[in-house]
């Protein structure tokens, strides 16, 4: 499609200034990008030499284009020109010669042609060198004076994607310095642009702002209840700082009025993540560019008319430009704000929402309840000490996790507390309590704070916990005189029989050691606490201070990795020692002497989940069956899933993270999918967004709140528009999808809310799959109100590569998303995971979710079916091959699983065992038969014999038979004596059906 004409002047060589008008068009397909590039120019030669010369007025945005190759062809043979003679060139304008090889035509000059190196979905896209194939006669014939001109026609991009027209075509040297010349007395320029041209360049102007020049007014048409955008262009002639804009009311003739509370600038201010009030800085440097992004929230009953008033932008407080505004309402009504049309940014509003903020409770959680020190939640029990800190934490979950038990699980054998030990004596401090002051008690969440001190120390606590089992303390410890410390430590003294196993600091989850000794080391390692627990009670806890920011995570910890607390940190001289003191398992956390002058003030903060956070749901694993594979609707129903998660790079969800461009294919498709009884859950996180994302520009006008810094690079698209200063993620070559990482905590977390309602409410989606999680249990929770409001399943299953690795700073999946876990409903971990070496209990902790009341599938390989069902898991369809779940399902189906009790190994209880403590035997239990899951650890075949306690089973042994129904890759069919000896294979195991 053609696009808008524009004029380019050049004096040149001395040749006397010409004009040429040149459009900017798109030809897909008409070329191989990938061998290219995505440019080209479009020449007509009309001579008859050998010798063409053409001035090509580019205006690049990229820098150093003498370095890219520059390739001709001829556009009557598509043949490489090889005899071609590079002139000046610059960003401005390049000079070519070049020989006509068919004579007169077309002929194309690609100028950025470029080569991805590197891995498929992680490419380095590497431009090409410029390089000499002219013959050395040519090349001595070739004379400036008497060549013929070759015409430029056409600016071509491959498409309209990778157009620069018109906000990326730069104004030249010349004409930036005449503007500026022209308004030498001003510290700014302001360049009004409308919502569908996004201002892309920092460091160069467009020369379509040339053309206009600095404007004091801005005219736009918006509808009625519209979320209407716009863009106000700062271009600095000096250094500015603490821009803001504030607006008036806008007020129409008949003296309507839209409210100035109706206008914002997201640059400016906003809402936090979290719901609390945002407000930015934003400073300019001299010569460089400024998109401010404003808004207007139209009232629905605005009467249509012209409204006008004005933006005044002000610097460092001083009102310095005023902006006339005139917005012409028109007479169409939008309900939805307009969102079913994002290309016009009407979604930027979704920025700053506040959608699902109330800590409101969620099931199958339950109101809190306080009654004097003791806080009781669904399952669990807390109990405070007078210092703030839990005095007992209990549970009363039952060993098999299926159900509550009458007995508490205490966690503690004393009390959770800190010790301030002085240099001088080597003794503990002692502070005296005030006690425990409740300041919030709410069905979802209580605050409490308390205060301890003695005349050289104060210790301020508040904390608050959810109805989930988390909790939240701010430990702030203050100096009253000057004192030298030889350690602040923090005890967490567990029972024994909890602190049966331990995940995190670098340990892979699995028995906890004897002694086990950590130090902080956050430039290498993503590792700030730990979970020390069983099965049926555990704790997880990290420790903070008062500037933690989450770290980046999957494959990007070490650009962005923690920042070392300054308490518990102590330039590296804290850190955590677990074993055996007395009657405990005590977690020692310490910080190291250091000395405290009077006022100074440190932060011993830390987190608490109290875990499991409810029982597991086995029916749900049985009944539910995810299908991860975007196929026909039929073919899917065929195979016996129940569900189906759609991924990226799929015809309904093509862009990574940004499940809004083909979002009419995916509601047919989750139509049908309804229609057949099957649910339909969609592949959508944050860890990274889609170049394609209609606000990309905008998001990165808010400097590093949204986008990660980085050293850029990546796919060509990224080095041609965004230029530098960001972090390239997945790449899907078939679809030219780009993502760029996210930085973190930041508002977009309220636009992925909003769009996960959205998509909820107008697609129909069931849930989601997440792939890794870059957001906090904050987003989380918002997340899972959204999806299950006016009675959607909001189904969340997470799948998690192994994060133990260098990338990763060495942090357990589990351990690294347990935040998580209160919301989700499956786990899929995943990539890395060792079934076939690790140990079962790496099996329980890590990969089961038994322990926080999930269960879970897995993924490497295909898994391990055979240790898999023991822990009631199996892969998923139809993701690994020569691992088809079907035949495991049909056991399920045929036993009839649904309403059985699960009794696992672990379960001291279990009626039935093995007689060899490495080949180990779940039940699934119902009246009058069993389904008995065995598996080997040991190191070699083996044979085992069932010790069966048929009282507790349910069952008469005199009556009894043990079959093994034949099963598909997993084992033949079979039937065994009561007494007989059953060999199992290393790594392999059974299922039996007694009854």
């Amino acid at each position: 499609m053609k696009k808008k004409l524009f004029t380019l002047v050049f004096l040149l060589t001395g040749i006397a200034a010409f004009s040429q008008d040149i459009p900017y068009t798109n030809c897909p397909k008409c070329w191989i990008p990938d061998s290219l590039g995505n440019h080209r120019v479009v020449l007509e030669f009309n001579g008859s030499g050998k010798i063409a010369k053409a001035i090509i007025p580019w205006r690049r945005r990229d820098n150093d284009p003498q370095n890219k190759r520059i390739i001709i062809e001829d556009g009557t043979t598509h043949q490489k020109v090889t005899n071609v003679k590079s002139g000046t060139i610059n960003r401005e304008y390049g000079e070519l010669y070049f020989e006509p090889v068919s004579g007169k035509g077309t002929y194309y000059v690609y100028y950025m042609p470029y080569k991805n190196e590197g891995r498929s979905n992680y490419p380095r896209g590497v431009y090409l060198k410029p390089e000499n194939t002219a013959s050395a006669d040519w090349l001595s014939a070739v004379d400036p004076n008497n060549s013929q001109l070759a015409i430029v026609k056409e600016f071509q991009s491959i498409d309209a994607f990778n157009s620069f027209y018109p906000m990326e075509v730069i104004a030249t040297k010349d004409e930036t310095n005449q503007l500026i010349e022209k308004h030498k007395s001003d510290k700014f320029l302001v360049f009004p642009e409308d919502r569908l041209n996004s201002i892309r360049m920092v460091n160069d102007l467009p020369k379509r702002w040339i053309d206009g020049g600095p404007q004091d007014n801005f005219t736009g048409e918006a509808s009625r209840g519209e979320n209407f955008a716009f863009q106000l262009g700062i271009y600095a002639l000096q250094n500015i700082d603490d821009v803001k804009i504030n607006f008036s009311e806008l007020k129409s003739s008949s003296g309507n009025v839209i409210s100035a509370q109706n206008l914002f600038c997201i640059n400016t201010n906003g809402t936090s993540y979290s719901g609390t009030p945002l407000t930015k800085t934003v400073d300019v440097a001299a010569g460089t560019i400024q998109a401010m992004w404003c808004g207007i929230d139209v009232p629905k009953d605005a009467s249509p008319a012209t409204y006008t008033g004005k933006a005044t932008i002000t610097v460092n407080g001083e009102p310095a430009k005023e902006i006339q505004l005139s917005i012409t309402i028109n007479n169409t009504l939008l309900a939805d704000g307009g969102v079913n049309e994002p290309w016009k940014m009407t979604r930027l509003k979704w920025l700053n929402s506040t959608m699902a903020q109330q800590n409101t409770v969620i099931a199958p959680y339950t109101p809190l309840i306080v009654k004097d020190n003791t806080i009781s939640l669904l399952g669990r029990k807390v109990e405070l000490n007078k210092d703030g800190f839990p005095k007992q934490i209990q549970t009363f979950f039952t060993p098999e996790m299926t159900g509550y038990s009458k007995l508490p699980n205490n966690l503690l054998t004393e009390a959770l507390h800190f010790h301030f030990t002085k240099m001088s004596d080597g003794k503990n401090m002692t502070l005296k309590s005030q006690g425990v002051q409740f300041t919030k008690t709410e069905p979802g969440i209580v605050q409490w704070k308390a205060t301890s001190s003695n005349d050289t120390l104060q210790m301020e606590v508040t904390a608050s916990m959810e109805f989930d089992g988390f909790i939240a303390y701010t430990v702030k410890v203050k100096a009253l005189q000057d004192v030298d410390l030889k350690d602040i430590t923090m005890h967490i003294p567990f029972t024994k029989d909890v602190a049966k196993y331990m995940m995190g600091l670098g340990q892979k989850g699995g028995y906890r050691p004897e002694n086990f000794d950590w130090k902080w080391d956050v430039t290498h390692k993503n590792q700030d606490g730990a979970w020390i627990g069983n099965v049926n009670a555990g704790l997880q806890y990290s420790l903070r201070d008062e500037k933690y920011v989450r770290p980046l995570n999957t494959n990007f910890y070490l650009q962005k990795p923690l920042l070392l607390p300054s308490s518990w940190g102590n330039d590296n001289k804290g850190g955590i020692k677990v074993s055996e003191v007395g009657k405990s398992i005590l977690a020692d956390n310490y910080s190291g002497e250091r000395k405290l002058v009077r006022g100074e003030e440190l932060y011993y903060n830390f987190n608490l989940l109290i875990t499991p956070f409810h029982p597991i749901n086995t029916d749900f694993q049985w009944a539910t069956r995810f299908y991860h594979a975007y196929k026909p609707i039929d073919t899917i129903k065929e195979t016996g899933a129940t569900v189906i998660n759609i991924h990226h790079a799929t015809a309904i969800n093509p862009y990574i993270n940004y499940p809004f461009i083909a979002w009419k294919k995916m509601k047919a498709y989750d139509d049908s999918a309804h229609a057949d009884g099957l649910k339909m859950k969609i592949y959508n996180t944050i860890r990274e967004l889609s170049n394609h994302a209609y606000e990309t520009f905008a998001l990165r006008s808010l400097g590093h709140e949204i986008y990660s810094s980085g050293k850029g690079g990546g796919f060509s698209w990224l080095q041609e528009h965004l230029g530098d200063d960001y972090i390239a993620a997945w790449f899907v070559p078939e679809l030219k999808d780009a993502a760029i990482i996210n930085s973190g905590m930041n508002r977009w977390h309220n636009y992925y809310v909003e769009g996960m309602n959205w998509l909820t409410q107008n697609v129909g989606i069931d849930g989601i799959y997440l792939d890794d999680v870059a957001f906090d249990r904050v987003t989380m929770k918002r997340i899972k109100r959204v999806l299950t409001t006016d009675g959607h399943p909001g189904i969340i299953d997470l799948h998690s590569a192994n994060q133990y690795n260098k990338n990763d700073g060495f942090n357990n999946s589990a351990n690294l998303y347990m935040e998580h876990f209160p919301y989700l409903n499956r786990l899929w971990f995943g990539e890395y995971f060792d079934y076939q070496k690790n140990s079962s209990d790496f099996f329980l902790t890590e990969v089961s979710g038994i322990p926080f009341g999930l269960m879970g599938e897995m993924l490497q390989g295909g898994g391990n079916p055979w240790r898999g069902m023991v822990f009631g898991m199996t892969n998923r369809m139809p993701w690994s091959d020569n691992a088809d779940p079907r035949p495991i399902w049909k056991v399920w189906d045929d036993f009839g699983m649904k309403g059985t009790q699960m009794i696992g190994y672990w379960v001291d209880a279990n009626p039935v065992k093995t007689d060899n403590e490495k080949v180990l035997a779940t039940i699934y239990k119902k009246k009058g038969t069993a389904l008995i899951s065995i598996a080997s650890w040991a190191d070699n075949d083996t044979e085992v014999a069932l010790k069966i306690n048929w009282k507790k089973l349910g069952i008469d042994p005199t009556k009894a038979t043990i079959t093994a129904p034949a099963i598909k890759n997993f084992q033949p069919g079979k039937t065994f004596g009561l007494n007989e000896k059953i060999p199992v294979e290393k790594g392999k195991g059974w299922l039996l059906i007694i009854k």
